[in-house]
Order: C-alpha cells, then structure tokens, then sequence
C-alpha cells in the first residue's frame, strides 16, 4: 500500500462552475470524464464518475450529472439518485468515490486517484 500523496490536478477556476453545478474532467486524457466535480454553496466536492453498483459512468451527456432539480446526483444507467454532500446513494446503502479536493488560489484542484 502506496503512503505517497495523492496526485492532485489543476480542473478549472473556480467561477467557471456555478453554485448549484457539476462538471466532469478527464485529467488523464482517457477521452471519457473519469471524475468530476460539484459545488453547492462554498463547498467544492469531487467524485470519481463511476457508480460503484453498476460500474458505468454516471453522466448521460457531457456534463448531466445532476437531477433536473439539481438536488441529486443521478446515475443515468439505473436511475439511482445520490446525495451531493456524501456521495450516499438514497436507496442500497452504496457510495460513490470521493477524491480529496481543494480550492487554492481561485483554482479547483483534485486528486485522480493515482499517487505521486
């Protein structure tokens, strides 16, 4: 087991995600969003995207990840809903991965799950 620090990744400035929005990021150039990211209120949060019960990619287009309430994350490949404050699926108990986030200097930055 790894003890190096998480590899930590430049996304976006901070205004360029609203309140209320997510937005997904493909730090490592797969061509598919591997995690992304939400804010509600002053809170930043960033989440690998893919659901832990069926394996697939959360996002139906690029960058639905949210209800159209905007109060839950969704996984379009069953329609579970998510808590967007603890990644906690309302029904089944299952999380999804939170990654360590951060905002520094105006920039939202976040781990991609590997280790320096």
């Amino acid at each position: 087991m790894s003890t190096a620090p998480p590899l930590m990744v430049r996304l976006c400035r901070l205004e360029e995600l609203a309140a209320g929005a997510a937005r997904g990021f493909d730090p490592g150039r797969s061509g598919a969003d591997t995690l992304f990211v939400l804010r509600r209120g002053g809170t930043v949060r960033a989440f690998r995207n893919r659901c832990p019960h069926q394996g697939a990619r959360l996002e139906y287009r690029k960058d639905r990840f949210l209800s159209q309430d905007g109060r839950h994350v969704v996984c379009h490949a069953h329609g579970a809903r998510v808590d967007p404050d603890t990644g906690i699926c309302n029904h089944g108990g299952w999380a999804l991965e939170s990654l360590p986030c951060a905002v520094e200097q105006g920039w939202i930055w976040a781990a991609t799950g590997d280790t320096a």
